[in-house]
């Protein structure tokens, strides 16, 4: 989260989603039957879905950029000696039409998306990042805003005024517009070709994901698994046309516990082999040459811009400033995690060796003796743990978990048009009874939706003429399905996923910036309020209140709690090591600095066993479907490891909860106040000693996930 918007780098700093929805719209005469070009009457401005259609998008996103044309031109041209209020502030104001159809537009690509859509995108994304090119490398613009910036000391401006005037000047050096006209010119052509290779590789893995399906025809090989499990696979089959058969996906509710359950051991590594295969087939959705290409293109602008390489250009921007501090982070857990990983896999051998099976441990057995292990070790299974994490509930619960935090109430919206009919929503309110903004679910997969799980926005919080506008939050997942006989039953993982999006969700509705341009804040804090909210899941004062039984409504008895509270570092050297191994290779490929030639598999092939990676686990993402750092926007491109910076900081703000009580309200208050409010309005880490009081220290972290000796 990330904020995890497909088209995050897309987005001008200057114009964050979060202007007010009311549009300056010429050509609304001629576009009479287009929604983007009418007021939105639902309630709280949510889209009106029902009426928008895919013909209906490139016609608005016209508009939109007609309209930050002009804008722009209005600043950067008018006769007035340059101010805050008429550059720095106006900038802020711009883009009203693409705010917007934007967000619509990128949340459907992700979450419900079509070959209509995909080709929509392709059309317009280039004249997007024309027009953020435009603004940026405006020469006459940037030369009123250098007249602002170089006067700032002797402007009476406040604290968020001064931080956004430095943020926007630095976003426009850092988007080129110290370089000469011929580095300009070479930097356009490179953001274009970016955006679109992005958007390719995103494209690539959607279909190689949604494309593999194994049917199967022979009960017996369905051994092992659960009865939910091989109810939705029967149904599956039957709408895929295999009547009579079952029919698995690499959708992740079906894949991982496929993996942990499924006795058949052939069936075990075709799954895991599908999954680590995509984009890397030699097919024509192969993502080989498009990885190759973006790191040398990233290099190049880099290098343009005057970094030595991708990574350092991305981190002058994150609370880590350079590699040394990112290394120095995952060394500090890489080394002991690989060792208890190690421990792990001669547990699991044991029991193979034990069963007089002749095979050494793979990474397709991972997953199915883990459980076994924990079943023998531990007394519990994750089949045991999933009747007491219904979806309903485990929803209710976070929402009972912020109402006790905050004093915020989710309430229930009807009868109004969302994207899709699984898609619900929620007005929040705060605890005086004001509005705070909408919240939108959508927790299960389908074709149309991209893989894994994120949270984004429809508007972000923004003051503007004197007028607050209130966010419209959406979390989008891939949870497990409700069946023909049973509701959706989660996992622990798919629990504590849902918990960690409504934390992303949270933040944005709690901002209280009155400038879009502070909305965001650094990619290894914005990790923060996601991930501190994990922490609450498996607490047995939690547990009480949302883990019932979804046929006797019990509450999960007080041994199984105990259970789960010994098994709480179960397999976390294994978890640490995949997710450490892809944090490594995202670094070093952003560490490239051009000139030799090389084979992506191969190179990655090379980092791993340099690192030192075991073969009997695969990093959480191969290079070829890390959509987190080659797909669309490339957002976590040099930042995959921002997860585990923020562990630091959610580890060690938690503490200050467990010191004082898991729902004390001036703990709360604080983190609300510090954090969730203030945006990007102040320094990440300034921000990080105002509620802590001091910086934060890592050894929370190594002790939750058991790495300190």
């Amino acid at each position: 989260m990330d904020v995890r918007l497909v088209a995050a780098t897309l987005l001008l700093g200057l114009m964050m989603a979060g202007s007010v929805f009311a549009a300056d719209c010429p050509a609304a005469s001629k576009q009479a039957d287009n929604p983007f070009f009418q007021e939105w009457t639902a309630p709280f401005g949510i889209p009106p879905f029902d009426s928008i259609e895919p013909k209906h998008f490139e016609p608005a996103f016209e508009e939109g950029i007609a309209q930050v044309k002009r804008e722009i031109q209005g600043i950067a041209e008018s006769n007035d000696p340059p101010t805050f209020q008429n550059c720095v502030e106006a900038l802020d104001q711009v883009g009203a039409m693409l705010d917007k159809v934007r967000p619509v537009f990128f949340q459907l690509l992700s979450a419900h998306t079509n070959e209509e859509l995909q080709a929509i995108a392709e059309r317009v994304l280039p004249k997007l990042v024309a027009l953020e090119d435009d603004t940026l490398l405006n020469a006459a613009l940037f030369k009123k805003l250098e007249v602002v910036h170089n006067a700032r000391a002797n402007l009476s401006l406040e604290p968020d005024q001064l931080r956004l005037l430095e943020e926007t000047y630095k976003r426009f050096v850092r988007g080129g517009a110290k370089l000469d006209s011929e580095g300009q010119a070479r930097l356009r052509e490179l953001n274009k070709e970016l955006s679109l290779l992005g958007l390719q590789f995103g494209n690539n893995l959607l279909k190689e994901t949604t494309g593999f399906k194994l049917v199967v025809d022979k009960k017996g090989d369905l051994a092992g698994l659960p009865q939910s499990m091989v109810d939705e696979a029967a149904q599956a089959a039957t709408r895929a046309g295999h009547e009579g058969k079952w029919l698995f996906t690499l959708d992740a509710p079906v894949l991982w516990p496929f993996l942990q359950s499924a006795e058949n051991r052939e069936l075990r590594r075709k799954m895991l082999q599908a999954y680590e295969m995509r984009g890397n087939n030699g097919n024509e959705f192969d993502n080989n040459k498009n990885v190759a290409r973006q790191v040398v293109l990233r290099t190049e602008k880099a290098k343009l811009l005057g970094y030595p390489t991708w990574a350092h250009f991305r981190l002058e921007e994150r609370m880590a400033k350079t590699p040394e501090d990112v290394f120095g982070l995952l060394d500090k857990v890489w080394k002991p995690a690989l060792e208890i990983a190690r421990a792990e896999m001669a547990e699991m051998q044991a029991i193979i060796d034990r069963e007089k099976r002749d095979f050494k441990l793979e990474a397709w057995d991972w997953r199915y003796y883990a459980e076994i292990v924990r079943k023998e070790k531990y007394s519990i299974e994750e089949s045991e743990l999933r009747p007491y994490f219904e979806l309903k509930n485990v929803l209710e619960g976070s929402l009972e978990l912020l109402k006790r935090l905050y004093d915020v109430t989710f309430v229930v919206i009807d009868d109004v048009p969302l994207y899709h009919p699984e898609a619900r929503a929620m007005e929040v309110r705060d605890g005086d009874g004001k509005h705070l903004g909408v919240f939108i679910y959508d927790y299960h997969p389908r074709p149309s939706k991209r893989g894994g799980a994120w949270c984004g926005s429809y508007r972000g919080a923004q003051v503007r003429n004197g007028v607050e506008t209130r966010p419209i939050m959406v979390n989008v997942g891939n949870f497990t399905k409700p069946t023909q006989t049973e509701p959706a039953l989660l996992s622990v993982d798919e629990a504590e996923t849902l918990f960690h999006e409504l934390g992303h969700g949270i933040h944005g509705l709690m901002n209280r910036v009155r400038y879009a341009g502070l909305g965001g804040v650094p990619r290894d804090f914005v990790e923060l309020p996601s991930q501190i909210m994990e922490n609450w899941v498996l607490k047995p004062e939690v547990l009480s209140f949302y883990a019932r039984h979804f046929k006797t409504g019990e509450a999960i008895p007080v041994e199984l709690v105990e259970k789960i509270q010994k098994a709480r570092q179960f397999n976390q050297g294994f978890a640490t090591v995949e997710y450490v191994a892809a944090s490594y290779l995202d670094m070093k490929w952003h560490l490239f600095t051009g000139g030799e030639k090389f084979e992506v598999e191969k190179f990655e092939k090379e980092t791993l066993a340099e690192l030192g990676l075991m073969k009997e686990i695969l990093p959480r993402y191969r290079s070829t479907y890390f959509n987190h750092t080659f797909g669309p926007g490339g957002g976590y491109s040099a930042g995959y490891y921002s997860y585990m910076w923020s562990e630091v900081l959610d580890s060690d703000a938690f503490a200050a909860f467990e010191e004082k009580g898991l729902f004390d309200k001036e703990t709360a208050t604080k983190f609300r106040k510090e954090i969730l409010e203030r945006g990007g309005s102040e320094d990440a880490a300034v921000m990080y000693r105002n509620f802590r009081g001091r910086d934060p220290v890592v050894e929370p972290l190594l002790k939750k996930r058991g790495l300190l000796k």
